[in-house]
């Protein structure tokens, strides 16, 4: 394959945070876990959600709606009255919870997946507000509520939608185990179904995956998978491979695969975790971020890592590195620096702690033919996240590379 690396800055704008209350107490750190090598891609941080309603019984020959429920509209004739509700972000956001098949083996007690989009998403008269679409995926202990993100795309013509991932953000509101998914192809029911709405009830012709950290793997994965499914593939900070030493991402692997086998659940710690949660502390408002998410749904330090979700992660990462022939173009976007958890705030608000950039681009060549490699100066794990600059130049290269490749 051949990647290319566009280091063109755009002309950089600011896009405003999010708001809410400014806390200063910290959040509690969980007891140390069981020590294995590191290096997972969590994902920055969310709002609150609300519990999705349960699905309602077949409606009779006439309809009405439920208390709460968002109205009969064009955009929601489809799905049933309890189906789609008002968002946790407010309008003109709905959530559409969409069921799953139960998998007590890759995904233990996860029965529904959310998807979040705008009121006007399927315009009227079966003709969409925008004919272009993008689906984002999050990344691990993470959901959507990147506003900003969304608004981005909107105003370069894409219509936005995201998909919270079952056990994961508002799907997983009173899980046991949130983002406890030992197999990441168990999505592949949702990520299915959310496609079907966007292009079949909604009437998108073009669309565009769009994944971060754990999501952007989702996506490189799904994108190989299922080709002629989406048009263009957007990766930020994607988790193509474990960080560590050789060593660690050879022999560690190897001891958290046989753990999982006897013990799926066993919590593994990781760089980030316990009370070295540097990321939170760097972007929520809550420490000295300028970011305000729901900490229940996305805390900080974040959902404990088990041993069946990493070795789930290793046996994709290592499908990545034998090549996963992605037929479509790609963009991968990351910072120019990576540092850990031992890095200031100061640092963390500048680098990615999280993930190695230069793991990133390394692996970014094994994803297809068509890949180009975008670094952002100064950017966070979550380049959504980073400052002001940065956050301006990762959005402006990505519709600049959309603009480019989808013409």
């Amino acid at each position: 394959m051949s990647a290319t690396s566009d280091q063109t800055s755009p002309e950089p704008t600011s896009t405003g945070p999010a708001t809410g209350d400014d806390s200063t107490s910290p959040a509690p750190a969980p007891s140390p876990p069981a020590k294995i090598p590191a290096g997972l891609g969590p994902v920055p941080p969310p709002p609150a959600p609300a519990d999705a309603a349960k699905p309602a019984a077949p409606a009779g020959p006439t309809r009405t709606t439920a208390p709460g429920a968002a109205p009969r509209t064009a955009e929601t004739a489809d799905a049933p009255d309890s189906a789609i509700t008002p968002d946790i972000l407010g309008e003109p956001w709905l959530a559409r919870r969409i069921p799953v098949t139960e998998s007590p083996t890759k995904a233990p007690g996860a029965d529904h997946a959310v998807l979040v989009y705008q009121r006007e998403a399927a315009g009227r008269a079966s003709r969409p507000r925008h004919s272009r679409a993008v689906l984002y995926l999050h990344g691990r202990s993470d959901y959507f509520f990147q506003s900003h993100l969304a608004q981005a795309y909107l105003d370069a013509g894409y219509e936005f939608y995201a998909l919270d991932l079952r056990s994961c953000g508002r799907a997983g509101v009173g899980h046991a185990s949130p983002h406890d998914v030992r197999d990441l192809r168990v999505h592949d029911e949702e990520i299915s179904e959310a496609l079907r709405i966007i292009r079949s009830e909604h009437g998108h012709d073009v669309v565009v995956l769009n994944g971060h950290s754990t999501g952007g793997l989702q996506a490189a994965i799904w994108a190989a998978d299922h080709p002629g499914t989406v048009d263009a593939v957007v990766l930020n900070s994607p988790w193509l491979d474990l960080r560590g030493s050789a060593l660690v991402r050879s022999y560690g692997s190897a001891l958290v695969d046989l753990i999982s086998r006897w013990d799926p659940e066993r919590v593994i710690s990781e760089p980030g975790s316990g009370a070295e949660d540097n990321y939170g502390a760097a972007l929520h408002r809550r420490w000295r971020g300028e970011w305000d998410w729901d900490l229940a749904l996305k805390p900080a330090p974040s959902f404990p890592v088990r041993a069946g979700f990493l070795a789930g992660i290793r046996r994709l990462q290592r499908e990545v590195h034998h090549g996963l022939g992605i037929r479509v173009p790609i963009l991968v976007c990351c910072s120019t620096v990576s540092n850990g958890a031992k890095a200031s705030l100061e640092e963390a608000q500048r680098s990615d702690v999280v993930l190695d950039v230069e793991q990133i681009i390394d692996r970014s060549q094994y994803l297809g033919d068509d890949v180009t490699v975008r670094q952002i100066p100064e950017g966070v794990h979550d380049l959504a996240l980073s400052g002001p600059l940065a956050r301006a130049e990762y959005l402006q290269a990505v519709m600049h590379w959309l603009d480019n490749r989808l013409h």
